[in-house]
């Protein structure tokens, strides 16, 4: 038997929630806030092609994706810190036609020397506003970074992400969004 929608989203962010409480942190990385701006609904990067929707070939122009995210610098798992650092995140989400999304997730920080390329996946709520219906109050985002982190901790990044409800309703469109981040350490902003 399926468990309700309500219960599946609620124990997602409990099982989050135990995560950043956890006592596996280790002092780190600092505290980042990050400033993204991006391009939703984006379906192609080819640059001779204008946006096109799916059914009708007619160009599609998606909206402008605001985002705002706390990315907290303590490593969930110690034991990896030398390949990678698993950090959660939360972060508010709004585009130029009105669509809101609170979520929060995961992020794998993976060091290339100066370079850092951070997967990362979250769940949660989302309202279409004006903009596209994605079928369903609960939504999934994928997301690829890569950029380049200065010496005072201090990022710019590009990323790509997907979100989606992942089937759990009939009507899953999704949407992928082409953009930038500014990841500035929360101390610089605080102290």
């Amino acid at each position: 038997m399926a468990r309700p929608l309500t219960s599946t989203a609620a124990a997602c962010f409990a099982f989050l929630g135990c995560l950043a409480a956890g006592p596996a942190f280790s002092a780190d990385d600092p505290d980042l806030v990050s400033f993204g701006l991006g391009h939703y609904d984006h379906r192609y990067i080819d640059p001779a092609v204008i946006f096109l929707d799916s059914e009708g070939g007619q160009p599609e122009h998606g909206a402008v994706d605001f985002r705002f995210e706390y990315r907290f610098g303590r490593s969930l798992l110690p034991v990896i810190e030398d390949f990678a650092k698993l950090k959660p995140w939360v972060g508010l989400e709004a585009t130029s036609d009105g669509a809101l999304y609170g979520a929060a997730g995961i992020l794998f920080d993976i060091p290339v020397g100066p370079f850092i390329v951070t997967p990362s996946f979250g769940a949660g709520l989302y309202h279409d506003g004006d903009g596209k219906d994605l079928g369903s109050l609960i939504e999934f985002r994928s997301m690829l970074e890569i950029g380049y982190r200065f010496e005072n901790e201090m990022r710019i990044t590009a990323q790509f992400s997907h979100i989606s409800n992942a089937g759990i309703t009939r009507n899953n469109p999704g949407s992928n969004i082409l953009g930038a981040y500014l990841h500035l350490p929360a101390g610089m902003l605080f102290d």
